[in-house]
């Protein structure tokens, strides 16, 4: 049995979030329009369950993104109230060429990101950084 893996992320605007993390990542936003216009018309939802996004509809609290290649997993976000107060449980690691570090943390910074730290344990370096909304994750 084939599994598939999603990661869920909690956000405040999940559709800033899926487009950072997209343009971060080189997956695509998923265009959900049919489908949210089906749901619409059929009165399943109204809108105040939906959002329009350059001209395309989408549900206001939640999005995706996927790999264009179907090979990493699919991205979920959704909106939360609250905001993150603590340290995350899991965290992604982003692989990058090892002699990039420094200009890879300055390119991420300046889309959004936050830097936290560098480690290292022999042979390896990386960079703890924070997403736009403070989800950890490291640029190794």
């Amino acid at each position: 049995m084939t599994r598939h893996i999603q990661v869920t992320f909690d956000a405040h605007d999940p559709h800033a979030l899926a487009a950072w993390w997209s343009n971060l990542l080189g997956y695509v936003v998923q265009d959900g329009h049919d489908f949210v216009a089906d749901l619409l018309d059929k009165g399943a939802v109204t809108e105040v369950d939906v959002v329009r996004i350059d001209g395309r509809l989408s549900f206001a609290d939640a999005v995706a993104a996927n790999d264009p290649a179907g090979q990493r997993p699919r991205f979920f976000f959704q909106r939360v109230p609250e905001d993150k107060v603590a340290k995350n449980r899991v965290h992604l690691d982003i692989s990058i060429e090892a002699n990039d570090l420094e200009d890879e943390i300055a390119r991420v910074v300046a889309t959004g990101a936050t830097f936290v730290e560098l480690g290292s344990h022999p042979g390896q370096r990386w960079a703890v950084m924070q997403d736009p909304e403070g989800n950890e994750f490291c640029l190794h």
